[in-house]
Order: structure tokens, then C-alpha cells, then sequence
């Protein structure tokens, strides 16, 4: 006998209006005060190129992708947003630090480069 591998701990219900939560609750960005930014450096998988990545955006995808196409316009570079992280083409974190602070966000830190 196999072990049911669901998340869930439902295996079923008799309430007709019963609707499963599948644990993707609404999610909500945090205010740019809020946010807790890391800007690093990195090298490793990107054929020696250097890239600025932006970590720990909390917040909705749509939320996400805007602040990096505004990055990438300010930066005059190319990149890409995903999993909660932006990718800045090239080394700009002292630009995007002056950029961060600008803009309300106050609690941004270039960390160590990570090659």
C-alpha cells in the first residue's frame, strides 16, 4: 500500500461548498520601506559575464517584472526577472544602490561577490 504524496491533508469532502487551500494564498508587495534588498555580483554560469542580481523581493510577479523593466531602462541594460530575483546585465550596484535609496527603499545592501 502506497502513501497518499499530497501536499494536501484532505482526501475528500462531503461539503459541497468546500474549496481546498492549496497554500498560494494572496500575496501581497511589501512596500518599497519594507522591502529587505540584497544587490550581488555574480560570475558563476553566465560564460564569465557579470551580472548585478537583486534578491529578496517580496511580492507578485507583475509587481516584480515592473521594478525590473524599470531597472533595466535606468541601467540602459539588458536582464530578466524570476523566482523573486532580478538579473541586471553588467556590475551596477553602486548605481542601483543610489537608485534603491532614491526611491524609498531603505534597506538595501551590496553583498559579497559570489563567483
Amino acid at each position: 500500500m502506497s502513501k497518499n504524496k499530497s501536499s494536501s491533508p484532505f482526501v475528500c469532502s462531503t461539503n459541497p461548498d468546500f474549496k481546498p487551500d492549496d497554500g498560494a494564498s494572496e500575496s501581497v508587495t511589501l512596500t518599497p520601506a519594507e522591502q529587505r534588498l540584497r544587490l550581488q555580483l555574480e560570475t558563476k554560469q553566465r560564460g564569465g559575464k557579470t551580472a548585478t542580481v537583486i534578491l529578496g523581493f517580496i511580492g507578485i510577479d507583475k509587481d516584480l517584472e515592473d521594478l525590473s523593466k524599470k531597472l533595466k531602462s535606468f541601467c540602459g541594460t539588458g536582464g530578466s526577472a524570476k523566482d523573486g530575483e532580478i538579473i541586471i546585465q553588467g556590475d551596477h550596484r553602486d548605481k542601483l544602490l543610489q537608485w534603491f535609496l532614491k526611491n524609498g527603499y531603505k534597506n538595501v545592501k551590496k553583498v559579497a561577490v559570489k563567483k
